[in-house]
């Protein structure tokens, strides 16, 4: 029996958090928020994707800008003179540059930028949804440790009592008091104990291993977490009301509507006419072997010339037809998508705030249960001691008991988690609201940094 009564104080001890006296070095599920708020790669991965997005409204004003192009060349050439043994060696060269402006595009830059914006408050929207999906993952994350934890450390406690059953049992089957049933009963009980135990430790390092991920960080002591009952909606109406108004994913959608409208206003106005001005100052320099004639004017020839050109569309072949039929139907689609959304949200509200409300009813119901469950193991314990009870008898009120403590396990974390649940289906789930102490990552300052830049190769954190 000691190998098994140690691995029984290694997981005591590596579980101390769920069932021995807290510690100042305990970590609560505020703080795991925030590191994942901080740490998280897929969070940081879609920060990332906004700052690409960003730079499509710099891409999109570029059309109201003027380019500059130069342009140079330079040719040598050598060629015999006929009935002569001379030879002409001539050099030409030409340098300019050029300068084009869009003076009307059919409203096509305008409509790009329109739908450019539109596009970047959708990934602002679409970075908040990833900042409430990330802290719920990592809240869940967090009760998922806690509660695998606990129901390890209950299954090695039942393991140590079938162990001493078992024990029992066949000292009173040496003395003649029991039976051999007994002892078998006794010790196949224990051998599944073992099993679920085995089953326990794997889904506790399991749990850790996701808490990793999502956290970037081994989960340590963890305290035992409350729900979030103080910041949730006063009823299931209220909380889907709530959702339709502040859900970042419905409003994500919504501003891709918008965007998608602008692109196929962008679309016709290929089809109205485009003009342009352009103006340009050239060089051109010319120079032979000294003495010869040839034909051409010698030395350096500077000019300068400025127009503007008119272009009609009539017919591109079907092309620019497609392109706004194809941008009409995204547009279509964007729509339905907000629909999509909108029904998304609501299911998942609904599906959070009954969950919520059942395992607050299960939690109540589970600590009846094993209150009762403990007395009635008491007393057919007391009664097997006396012969009016059999081992199995006792073993029977055993597995009820220990079930009934796994399931207010399982239960005290489903409260907890549908809370955030909650939080998460109303769109409330931030870092404001909880109250985290973290620096708040502020998109809108990458974008006001470039939206309106003319040139540079640097990003604005000097990449």
């Amino acid at each position: 029996m000691p190998t098994v009564r140690n691995s029984i104080f290694a997981i005591i001890f590596c579980s101390a958090t769920v069932l021995s006296p807290l510690t100042a070095l305990a970590e609560t599920i505020f703080g795991t928020l925030s590191k994942a708020y901080q740490n998280n790669s897929s969070l940081n991965s879609t920060r990332a994707g906004t700052r690409v997005t960003h730079e499509g409204v710099a891409i999109a004003k570029s059309g109201w800008r003027p380019t500059f192009n130069g342009s140079a060349d330079i040719e040598y050439s050598s060629s015999h003179l006929n009935g002569s043994n001379r030879s002409v060696r001539l050099t030409k060269g030409n340098f300019g540059v050029e300068i084009d402006q869009t003076l009307f595009d059919g409203f096509q830059t305008r409509n790009n930028v329109a739908a450019a914006e539109a596009q970047v408050g959708a990934s602002v929207e679409s970075l908040r949804n990833a900042e409430q999906d990330t802290l719920f993952n990592a809240a869940q994350a967090y009760m998922n440790v806690i509660r695998d934890r606990q129901v390890a450390v209950l299954t090695e406690q039942n393991l140590q009592f079938l162990t001493e059953q078992a024990h029992a049992a066949r000292s009173r089957f040496e003395v003649g008091e029991g039976t051999r049933t007994d002892v078998a009963q006794a010790d196949a009980q224990r051998a599944n104990a073992v099993a679920k135990l085995s089953a326990a430790r794997a889904r506790a390092l399991a749990s850790a291993a996701t808490y990793r991920q999502i956290v970037g960080d081994e989960p340590g002591k963890l305290r035992p977490a409350a729900p979030v009952a103080k910041l949730l909606p006063s009823s299931l109406d209220a909380a889907i009301a709530i959702t339709s108004a502040e859900h970042p994913a419905i409003l994500a959608t919504q501003l891709l509507v918008d965007a998608a409208a602008f692109l196929v206003k962008s679309a016709e106005g290929a089809l109205l006419p485009q003009l342009s001005a352009s103006a340009g100052v050239s060089s051109a320099y010319r120079n032979t072997v000294p003495g010869v004639i040839t034909s051409g004017t010698e030395g350096t020839t500077n000019s300068a010339s400025i127009g503007a050109t008119l272009t009609v569309p009539i017919y591109s072949g079907g092309r620019t037809s497609a392109l706004v039929r194809q941008s009409k139907e995204s547009l279509s689609q964007a729509r339905i998508k907000v629909d999509v959304s909108r029904d998304q949200v609501r299911q998942a509200v609904t599906a959070a705030w009954t969950a919520y409300t059942a395992a607050q009813q299960s939690v109540a119901a589970n600590r009846q249960a094993i209150a009762a469950a403990q007395l009635a193991l008491n007393g057919v314990i007391e009664e097997r001691n006396v012969g009016q009870r059999t081992m199995l008898d006792v073993l029977n009120a055993q597995n009820d008991l220990i079930t009934g403590k796994i399931d207010l396990a399982s239960a005290e974390h489903d409260v907890v988690v549908a809370s955030y649940a909650i939080l998460q289906a109303t769109g409330c789930l931030s870092v404001e609201r909880l109250g985290l102490n973290v620096t708040k990552y502020k998109p809108e300052e990458h974008y006001n940094a470039v939206k309106d830049k003319w040139i540079g190769l640097r990003t604005p954190d000097r990449r």
